[in-house]
């Protein structure tokens, strides 16, 4: 059994094909054991760390950071016996697939002067000898006599030194225009593009003064730049007058590319799906939360709630787990396939989080039949994984039911996307001082502003609204919400 193991990158679930590797966590000649985390892997879904399926030794690290690979494709050599001496040479078995060297003066198939496919001879574009004869098109102006007189000319054999050697080859890159010595003396030709030589002309830049940085030497759009700045830095101050600006530069220079690609990629794919399969509608209302508020500070003062951090999210996630209640037809999804509406018993409450790599939704699971503590626990640990980035895929999937906090951006509310496969989706705006009237009278009081999205094919304008509404009587009074809707 060979020492030398190769890992494969494994199935992550969820249908994933493929992941991006974020960062290695180990080197080669590193000593690893089994299970330990040995790479860091961005899927569709989130980022997660992979264990080594092997204990052993780092023999070679296939794929670099920044790289997305396929499922299945081996991204690391294990040597699973690193106690065991140095590796055996190759044997002859394994070097008889070897390719042997042609022998001196062979020349292999394919090669200049060998055997080409169909019998010919391979030659260099441009040598060999010529099988057609070339013909022009006459001139304006000018005889077809001549023009066919030339043409039929038998073309002469070109002849070159025996021993002459070929030059060596320069690969090609970018066309670059010369710009030609501003006299008849011996100044060295100016590698530059037509656009380059128009922008050092309009800045007044002698590009026989620049020692260009681009392909063979050739003078850059940043290599003006940098000469104009130069000057502009070491020039003594000029006279009063109109100083010339430089020309606006929109091209690539001035453009930033951002490749979209896993999280991003998946939530604009799921994004697209969603705002495009099902009808959405969206409906507002505007609370007094001034109760919830205080409500909020009395239980962040008693024992149970201590060492939690608690905030309004919590009394906003109670508040829709207690309208689902009421009306369970909001927490359901649509199905295309058997046509049905699937009501779902259960509430994966899924909160929206911002990250570094894209928005994600992770889900609480069953969240209804959490009690007050154990709901607000989830929620912290919910929002402590995803900003790590390390939430798993399974935390993302099977969500039912999706609360989007806008307002912890200083925002008042929203028409949020409903995500695949639910109903509806809560945006919770800012909570802001605001003159309302309470008691007949104008007071200060805190209020916010949620948006409820819902699928127009399963949840209607009535049971949106009523939906909606049980949301914003909790909030305007959830100690008497408690009380009597549990």
């Amino acid at each position: 059994m060979s020492r030398i193991k190769e890992f494969n990158l494994p199935d992550l679930g969820e249908g994933l094909t493929e992941g991006e590797i974020l960062s290695w966590l180990v080197k080669v000649g590193d000593v690893i054991e089994l299970n330990q985390p040995i790479v860091e892997v961005e899927t569709a879904k989130a980022a997660v760390e992979i264990p080594a399926k092997w204990g052993g030794r780092i023999a070679a690290i296939h794929v670099e950071a920044g790289t997305t690979v396929e499922v299945g494709k081996p991204i690391v050599s294990i040597d699973t016996q690193p106690d065991a001496g140095d590796l055996p040479e190759p044997s002859a078995e394994s070097l008889s697939a070897v390719e042997i060297a042609p022998e001196e003066g062979a020349i292999e198939p394919g090669m200049i002067g060998g055997p080409a496919p169909g019998g010919r001879t391979a030659v260099l574009v441009g040598y060999g000898p010529k099988t057609t004869t070339a013909k022009r098109r006459p001139r304006t102006g000018t005889s077809t006599a001549s023009t066919t007189a030339a043409a039929e000319t038998p073309p002469q054999p070109e002849v070159r030194p025996a021993a002459a050697p070929l030059e060596p080859q320069v690969p090609a890159g970018p066309p670059v225009a010369t710009l030609p010595a501003a006299d008849g003396d011996s100044q060295a030709r100016v590698l530059a593009k037509p656009p380059v030589r128009k922008l050092a002309r309009d800045m007044g830049i002698d590009l026989l003064t620049i020692t260009g940085t681009g392909p063979a030497g050739s003078v850059t759009r940043e290599d003006v730049h940098q000469a104009a700045l130069a000057r502009e830095t070491t020039a003594a101050p000029a006279a009063p007058g109109p100083v010339p600006t430089a020309a606006a530069v929109f091209d690539a220079s001035r453009e930033q590319r951002i490749a979209v690609k896993g999280v991003r990629k998946l939530t604009a794919e799921n994004m697209v799906a969603s705002a495009f399969t099902a009808p959405h509608v969206t409906e507002f209302l505007t609370v007094d939360v001034t109760r919830s508020m205080k409500a909020l500070d009395r239980l962040k003062r008693r024992p149970e709630f201590a060492d939690l951090r608690i905030s309004p999210l919590l009394l906003v996630a109670k508040a829709a787990l207690l309208a689902i209640r009421r009306h369970p037809m909001v927490n359901s999804t649509w199905s295309g396939d058997t046509g049905e509406i699937v009501v779902k018993e259960y509430v994966n409450l899924g909160i929206a989080a911002a990250t570094e790599r894209g928005l994600i939704v992770p889900n609480v699971k069953d969240a209804g039949r959490l009690t007050l503590r154990e709901l607000a626990e989830a929620l912290n640990g919910l929002v402590q994984v995803a900003k790590s980035g390390r939430t798993p895929p399974s935390d993302m999937a099977g969500g039912t039911f999706s609360i989007t906090n806008v307002g912890v951006f200083g925002v008042d509310t929203g028409t949020p996307i409903l995500p695949p496969g639910e109903s509806a989706i809560l945006a919770f705006g800012a909570i802001k001082p605001t003159p309302w009237v309470h008691k007949g009278k104008i007071k200060i009081r805190q209020v916010t502003t949620l948006g409820l999205s819902f699928d127009h094919r399963i949840v209607d304008g009535e049971l949106g609204s009523k939906f909606l509404r049980d949301i914003g009587r909790f909030l305007e009074d959830p100690e008497e919400a408690l009380l009597a809707w549990t």
